[in-house]
């Protein structure tokens, strides 16, 4: 999976990822067990902002996020995924322009690879849900436009969650004509509408959200790379299969009378061995090693 280490930053890496042929693959993970488990699969995340409510707080994806749980969950990340590329998810910014450049000062710092910065206003909900409200297009720019001048190395998603359909081509326009390096239109209902997105952002990087039960289509990255997509992020995937994963083994727990499946070596079933040996290579990960910068 991994293409090698250079001396440039963690957001200069995933440009020249994203630049590479075919559509880059980050995976939504929701805490640090899902990403160590995401770690052994793909070299790059998405640090999702439905996830982290529901994982950190138990809530709906609807504004609970508090830009220092979220600053602090990345940290750790970074910690035991050195290599990995880290996107993040700061939704509108945390309403405040300046909230929103103190939090990517930080978040470069810490060595994130880049962030995702959406157009919407409070009330805020997924990007696949209704209701969804977008602050004026120049409001939106004015908070982009600082964010980019905050940032040095950091990559920078510029995304509207824009749901009529001139005014989401209006938008994605005008987010391809900032610095942004690339651009996510949420909640894309067709491949027809991939193709006209893809049309009026020009050369600039196209970004996919898929999230299961969502609004847009399911694609293979076969399909996307030839609907001129260069990056797929895929929000929910570990947080959904923990979700049915979990009810299940609690509801054959109580179909049991409380008795434990067979271990490890009987079935499928994960044992204290293999969690244990899971986390410990994060330690590994975590040792120093030439190459790569913080």
């Amino acid at each position: 999976m991994f293409h090698g280490t250079t001396a440039s930053g963690h957001g200069q890496r995933l440009r020249e990822e994203i630049a590479s042929p075919g559509a880059t693959p980050l995976i939504g993970v929701y805490d640090m067990y899902s990403a160590s488990i995401a770690a052994e699969h793909y070299n790059g995340m998405f640090v999702s902002g439905f996830g982290f409510a529901a994982s950190y707080y138990g809530l709906p994806d609807i504004g609970f996020i508090a830009w220092p749980d979220m600053v602090g969950f990345v940290e750790r990340l970074r910690g035991a995924f050195p290599r990995h590329h880290l996107l993040v998810d700061i939704d509108d910014g945390y309403v405040d322009p300046e909230v929103a450049c103190h939090v990517v000062r930080r978040l470069e710092r810490i060595g994130a690879s880049g962030v995702i910065l959406e157009d919407q206003k409070r009330p805020r909900r997924c990007g696949h849900a209704d209701g969804k409200q977008v602050l004026p297009l120049e409001e939106y720019l004015e908070k982009l436009d600082l964010v980019l001048a905050n940032r040095t190395d950091l990559l920078v998603v510029a995304r509207t969650d824009a749901t009529e359909e001139e005014d989401i081509l209006r938008r994605a326009r005008a987010l391809a004509a900032t610095d942004a390096d690339v651009v996510l239109v949420d909640g894309v209902r067709s491949e027809d509408w991939i193709r006209r997105i893809r049309g009026v952002v020009g050369d600039k990087p196209l970004l996919f959200n898929q999230i299961a039960g969502g609004k847009s289509p399911r694609l293979s990255l076969s399909e996307l790379t030839e609907l001129g997509v260069d990056v797929a992020i895929y929000s929910t995937p570990c947080l959904f299969a923990a979700h049915r994963a979990m009810d299940e083994a609690l509801t054959g727990l109580k179909v049991a009378d409380g008795r434990l499946p067979a271990g490890a070596g009987e079935s499928r079933q994960i044992g204290v061995r293999e969690s244990t040996e899971l986390l410990e290579r994060n330690i590994a990960r975590s040792r120093p090693f030439a190459g790569v910068t913080a």
